[in-house]
């Protein structure tokens, strides 16, 4: 039996190393709008710099476990990956956002990485010290799944999915039901048990991206102006001028005829002066 579970443990264990792989990738059609428009917009770091955090923290606790091959070859690529997007972010972000997003930095990756390390190493040993930052982990792999929350309200409040990014939510969830079942039949519940709240969060953010992606977006109407219009005409040359009636070519003729008989009469009486 454990010969089973844990066959089919490798097996989930391989297949959430895929859809990780592909997790940790679905964020580059951002980073490409980014790269084009020199600017990150309404985009957030969060969710990126939580990420790194806890792709950090997984290798820590994989590297206090056995059998956890499978989590320290998806959370190394996770680390190099999330690494590239803040500092893609980093360069591209205006000096606020930038401002904010080192002391994000600061405060997870280097002091709390680095405190949890030293707490761990110095107080506690053998199978608690694993524990300990297996409950860690637990608490910052839901901060992954909480994190684009800060995007689902910009949503709610502007009711636009413009900076949602719907592919990330997506393969969250899948990746959620993977890691839920790997962790399950190893037994491990620091894996399995935040994978149900990611779950559950994925499933909120696809519903509401289906909701506010079927809002229409105003139209702004071009106003004429009429007095341009009633003014203006535009002879294509393609068209013919349309052809004049007997009465407008009468009516014609005699303006010409009191044009020329107003101008003799001019000259006549120029003539006379002299």
């Amino acid at each position: 039996m454990a010969g089973i579970s844990g066959h089919w443990a490798f097996v989930f264990g391989v297949l959430g190393n895929i859809i990780s792989f592909i997790v940790f990738l679905s964020p580059l059609p951002t980073f490409y709008k980014i790269y084009k428009k020199k600017s990150t917009e309404g985009y957030q770091s969060i969710p990126y710099v939580i990420a790194l955090f806890s792709c950090m923290l997984w290798i820590y606790y994989a590297f206090l476990k056995t059998n956890t091959t499978l989590l320290i070859t998806i959370n190394s690529f996770g680390m190099f990956i999330e690494i590239i997007y803040v500092a893609v972010y980093l360069y591209y972000a205006p000096k606020t956002a930038r401002a904010h997003t080192v002391k994000l930095l600061l405060l997870t990756v280097v002091g709390g990485f680095g405190a949890i390390i030293l707490v761990t190493q110095f107080l506690f040993k053998g199978v608690v010290r694993g524990q300990i930052v297996g409950w860690i982990c637990l608490i910052f792999s839901l901060c992954v799944f909480v994190a684009p929350l800060a995007i689902v309200r910009q949503v709610i409040k502007t009711k636009s999915v413009e900076y949602m990014p719907i592919l990330l939510s997506i393969f969250l969830t899948i990746s959620a039901v993977m890691w839920f079942f790997y962790g399950l039949l190893l037994k491990d519940i620091n894996i399995a048990a935040p994978n149900i709240l990611g779950f559950i969060f994925g499933i909120l953010q696809m519903v509401l991206y289906a909701i506010y992606r079927k809002k229409e977006k105003p139209i702004v109407k071009e106003h004429s102006i009429p007095e341009l219009q009633n003014q203006a005409t535009i002879l294509d040359d393609n068209k013919k001028i349309p052809e004049l009636t007997e009465e407008q070519i009468v009516d014609i003729v005699k303006l010409g005829k009191l044009v020329c008989s107003c101008k003799i009469q001019m000259a006549n009486l120029q003539t006379l002066e002299a």
